[in-house]
């Protein structure tokens, strides 16, 4: 088969490799129809972060084209979300609801969802069915059924962790995929403002287009003055951080009010808590969040808003490349030149 290949920083390739097999009794093998670039993944591709060469992508729907004796829930066949996560779905932690933590997961099995077929473990706790097959969805469908397998279900934590609620003001940090599904998460959780912080018009506006009543496009003690002359100089009731550098995280805590909670879930970087302790202490800050409970919010909630047209998360891709083309979509991503990269497979 094709797949996604990972040089070096700022190389990526497409390598003929050899189609996965079932390797555990609770394997399924899926044939890709969609998948995409997550803005985590630039960080390696930047060389910010280290990373092994090999194959990579983390995001993905697909059909089932073979399953382990163990698999019972999921056949041949089926059209399914193939989430980042792979939460066995028994366990305590999985009934929990927190399946992105599950204890009962490969090491590493995270990775090579940009090729034509992957290998899922925990296919039954992690898989999530979609209702018919690929054809009977449009292109706009399809965008947005593959945000199910990460961005939506994060940006929807990240409003979740910081229980967001009915007339909530709520601040939102980051522009890119995740932020922008966060403004959908805010407002389906019912805030009644969300300002999104963006310094980039096309993402401004679509924020805007998925519930964004304020855009600030300012930066520290500016972007904390801003907001806190829209919230009567108190603060946001929740704030979530889809970034996790140092400046949004130190700008979270500063434009939240007493007692409010940062939701989570932009993946950390060059950040040291501890001289923000005291400052969190001493207005009653809380935090949460970390990584998505991808199946249990996707098949309780998310899922289902998708299909009936309640929300149109894909829309955050905003350009479609060809497997052959993974270098551009990379750097599409990395230049800003796209807001999310998704990549078209097969039908």
């Amino acid at each position: 088969m094709k797949a996604a290949y990972f040089e070096s920083a700022g190389k990526i390739d497409v390598r003929d490799v050899e189609k996965p097999k079932l390797k555990n009794s609770t394997d399924a093998i899926i044939r890709i129809v969609r998948a995409c670039v997550c803005g985590s993944d630039l960080w390696w591709f930047r060389g910010i972060t280290q990373r092994p060469s090999g194959l990579v992508g983390h995001e993905a729907i697909g059909i089932v084209d073979s399953i382990g004796s163990a698999v019972h829930q999921i056949k041949v066949g089926d059209f399914v979300v193939v989430p980042f996560t792979h939460g066995c779905g028994k366990c305590k932690i999985c009934l929990a609801g927190f399946d992105g933590n599950c204890p009962n997961v490969e090491k590493g099995s995270n990775g090579g969802y940009q090729a034509e077929y992957l290998r899922a473990i925990n296919a039954d706790g992690a898989l999530i069915k979609i209702p018919g097959q690929p054809e009977d969805y449009s292109s706009e469908m399809l965008a947005s059924l593959t945000t199910l397998a990460d961005v939506m279900p994060t940006g929807f934590h990240a409003a979740d962790s910081a229980e967001v609620k009915a007339g909530d003001t709520v601040v939102v940090f980051g522009d890119g995929a995740v932020g922008l599904c966060a403004v959908i998460g805010a407002k389906l959780l019912g805030a009644s403002r969300i300002i999104m912080m963006s310094r980039h018009e096309d993402r401004a506006n679509l924020a805007r287009d998925f519930g964004a009543t304020d855009v600030i496009a300012d930066r520290g003690e500016k972007a904390v003055e801003a907001v806190r002359s829209l919230t009567d100089g108190l603060g946001a009731d929740a704030v979530l951080e889809c970034v996790g550098t140092a400046q949004s995280i130190e700008t979270a805590f500063q434009v939240a009010r007493p007692g409010a909670i940062v939701g989570r879930v932009g993946l950390p970087h060059d950040m040291n808590y501890n001289p923000y302790m005291d400052q969190l202490f001493m207005k009653n800050i809380g935090i949460r969040g970390g990584i998505a409970s991808v199946t249990s919010d996707v098949k309780n909630l998310l899922l289902e808003k998708v299909l009936d047209g309640s929300i149109e998360p894909g829309r955050v891709f905003s350009q479609t490349y060809k497997l052959e083309e993974i270098q551009a979509a990379y750097v599409d991503m990395d230049q800003r030149r796209t807001i999310k990269s998704l990549l078209a497979l097969s039908d």
